[in-house]
């Protein structure tokens, strides 16, 4: 073997900062809210996983302040729903925390995402809040 050669590294991929429209934005909370609208999925299934990498995606290419707890929220919230023996107080607790931030979000926010924003924290915590039972 060659000792010249240079050896392969697991060097990440740089990554093009995610450009999201305000039309974009709008369909995902609209996307969001009439999932869990339907109400709490009886187990993770694939749709779900892909809103909370939508998100994760969206809010990481945000420049807005304030996100970086939601953020490590979802990271969490995706775990734990990956994971098929996390229990369900975990994850309301995650639901809970999650929306709280979106909720501090939206009241920090005075375009027209403040109405739906806030509309899908109450939910998280609604959702957070049943699990717990």
């Amino acid at each position: 073997m060659d000792s010249t050669a240079p050896t392969p590294q697991n060097t990440p991929t740089p990554t093009v900062p995610l450009d999201v429209t305000d039309q974009q934005n709008s369909a995902l909370l609209d996307d969001t809210l009439a999932l869990l609208n339907s109400g709490v999925p009886e187990k993770a299934d694939q749709r779900g996983l892909g809103e909370i990498d939508r998100w994760e995606q969206v809010l990481r290419a945000s420049e807005r302040p304030g996100l970086a707890k939601i953020i490590q929220e979802l990271a969490t919230l995706n775990q734990q729903l990956s994971t098929p023996d996390t229990a369900a107080h975990d994850i309301a607790e995650t639901l809970a925390t999650l929306g709280a931030e979106t909720v501090k979000v939206a009241d920090e926010t005075s375009d027209d995402y403040s109405g739906p924003l806030t509309q899908l924290g109450k939910l998280l915590i609604k959702m957070g809040s049943s699990l717990s039972r």
